[in-house]
């Protein structure tokens, strides 16, 4: 097949890739951004002028000169724009404020009592409302809202499936952008928290990560060559819902033995561990996890071996260059992780641990947010993909 295109679209197709290429790697010069992108000079010159003159990018001065005129600055402008990001989970609503550059400006929680769609997207317009009523004057204001949430999601941002909630076929983003008259995009918490920790975290210039997100269940956004795998129709990532136990416990997914039933804060319902707890939220027991407490020891261990099982057979299925941990759960890292990491020694093939790193989510519980503000700025400032 031909891939054919008038100006207009190859113009701003380069303008992309200019401002894509100022926004990660500057400060920089036109003469730089030229051997940078491969665009002549002239054309380089021209869409600068354009993002310019968007407020998209500015000047900032002089930098070294190799010989004559010491060559003008570029900087992309992180203020010229604001996003919001909401993280959708079953026990709370939480979201973040950011510019253009991933900063964090505000942020927002609430606790769930209901789970029901019309409550929660009360709840949803409340936050959106609060986030967007915080943002600092700008040239382009508020320029969207995505959001994570825990659930499989279609390209239309219709939530079909979302067992944790008891939601099927929810028309999410359709319902947002009517409340808002603004962008939104919707994908699986997983995947935004990928997008988060690729962009702005633990996974930058890493171009196969696999983000594990785990909290009320368990998620993962798979990035293969620096690009979202979604599988054939959307779905990829749902390997909260791979079963550990053949003959384990039953799930809310019609499943036995699912991986979240084991590693994630769904343990803390666990038969072998409920009686003994002294609490079952994660932010009360690292707590009791700090003094010593022997049951919630026990309990962090165990759930940092399930986790470890898991994750190996992620890696021996895929062979990332790391694997990021994020999401509630993160916060017991330091109860959890030596278990994993002797599990993950002990199982994966050899030579998919080699180069394998094992690293925690540097935007800690924020990455699903964060990730999901950064879906609505790159659809915002226009990433074009063709593909045959």
């Amino acid at each position: 097949m031909k891939i054919t295109g008038d100006q207009m679209l190859v113009k701003k197709i380069n303008k992309s890739i200019v401002l894509d290429t100022i926004r990660r790697h500057a400060p920089l010069s036109r003469a730089r951004l030229s051997e940078v992108t491969g665009l002549n000079k002239a054309t380089v010159s021209n869409l600068v002028a354009d993002l310019i003159n968007d407020e998209l990018v500015q000047e900032i001065g002089p930098g070294e000169s190799s010989g004559g005129r010491k060559p003008l600055m570029l900087l992309f402008r992180g203020t010229a724009g604001y996003a919001v990001g909401l993280e959708l989970s079953v026990t709370h609503l939480k979201g973040v404020l950011t510019d253009l550059e991933g900063h964090i400006i505000t942020e927002y929680a609430v606790q769930l009592e209901q789970h029901d769609v019309s409550s929660v997207f009360e709840q949803l317009k409340l936050a959106a409302d609060y986030l967007i009523q915080t943002a600092p004057p700008s040239p382009h204001g508020v320029i969207g809202i995505g959001i994570g949430v825990p659930g499989m999601v279609d390209e239309e941002g219709t939530v079909l499936y979302a067992p944790n909630l008891q939601w099927e076929k929810v028309p999410l983003r359709a319902m947002l952008e009517e409340a808002f008259q603004l962008p939104v995009t919707i994908d699986n918490e997983a995947n935004a928290g990928a997008h988060g920790e690729l962009n702005f975290g633990a996974g930058i210039g890493v171009r196969h990560l696999i983000y594990i997100s785990a909290g009320i269940g368990i998620g993962s956004g798979i990035m293969v060559d620096g690009e979202l795998y979604k599988g054939a129709w959307g779905y990829a990532g749902e390997t909260g819902h791979m079963s550990i136990e053949s003959e384990g416990r039953p799930c809310s997914c019609g499943n036995r033995g699912c991986w979240e039933l084991y590693a994630s804060e769904r343990a803390y319902e666990h038969p072998d561990y409920q009686v003994h707890l002294p609490a079952h939220t994660t932010q009360e027991l690292i707590e009791y996890a700090a003094q010593g407490h022997e049951a919630v020891l026990a309990l962090y261990e165990g759930i940092g071996r399930k986790l470890g099982i898991g994750i190996t057979n992620i890696v021996n299925s895929f062979n990332p260059e790391r694997i990021i941990i994020g999401g509630g759960l993160s916060k017991a890292r330091p109860w959890i992780e030596t278990a994993l990491r002797q599990v993950v020694e002990e199982r994966t093939l050899p030579y998919h641990r080699r180069s394998l790193q094992i690293e925690w989510a540097a935007l800690g519980s924020r990455s699903t947010r964060v990730g999901a503000a950064y879906s609505a700025i790159s659809q915002f400032l226009g990433r074009i993909r063709i593909s045959v």
